[in-house]
């Protein structure tokens, strides 16, 4: 007889936003540490750098009952220069990657709120693995380059698919919908 575990819950509902609060910018960092330092092993010790001093962190909340609960997601964003803006560090719980889009919510996010706030070009690294999502958000690839030891893709997100987010602390709620 084999007995099926039961999947993991996930819950049905996220806050997309910036954080504002300590616990929100707690949780990002604990999942930055336990994706990229403690799953991917791209950083021995910790994955803060000077960018985290000016960088502005967004996370996804899971929510009970309507509360906010966990930091299952998240991403940084910065202006390196007067309109120039980066996104990094984008992670994803991995009991949460199976929802399938908050990688994309997050990014959606990332790149309104810079746009909002004058942003005229907005690039990432992005992981080759990752390469396709962005492709689908309207990502372009602009060169191949090596960091950390991994390869990576340098792309530039379209901004005209991507309207301003002026209010990000507020963000908004999305449902789960499961990946194919």
């Amino acid at each position: 007889m084999i007995i099926e575990r039961p999947a993991a819950f996930v819950t049905p509902e996220f806050l997309i936003r910036l954080a504002t609060e300590s616990w929100e910018i707690g949780g990002a960092a604990s999942l930055r540490h336990r994706t990229f330092v403690t799953e991917q092993a791209i950083f021995a010790d910790h994955d803060r750098d000077a960018i985290d001093r000016a960088a502005l962190p967004l996370v996804a909340v899971s929510t009970m009952a309507s509360e906010a609960d966990e930091v299952v997601g998240t991403v940084r964003i910065h202006e390196e220069s007067r309109g120039i803006w980066w996104g990094s560090r984008l992670a994803v719980a991995p009991d949460y990657r199976r929802v399938g889009w908050l990688g994309a919510e997050l990014i959606r996010l990332a790149v309104g709120t810079a746009h909002a706030r004058g942003c005229m070009t907005f690039l990432a690294h992005v992981q080759m693995q990752n390469v396709a999502l962005f492709e689908m958000l309207n990502w372009q690839p602009l060169d191949q380059q090596d960091l950390h030891g991994h390869p990576h893709m340098k792309m530039q997100a379209d901004l005209a698919a991507y309207p301003p987010v002026t209010d990000p602390a507020r963000g908004w709620m999305a449902l789960t919908r499961r990946a194919a």
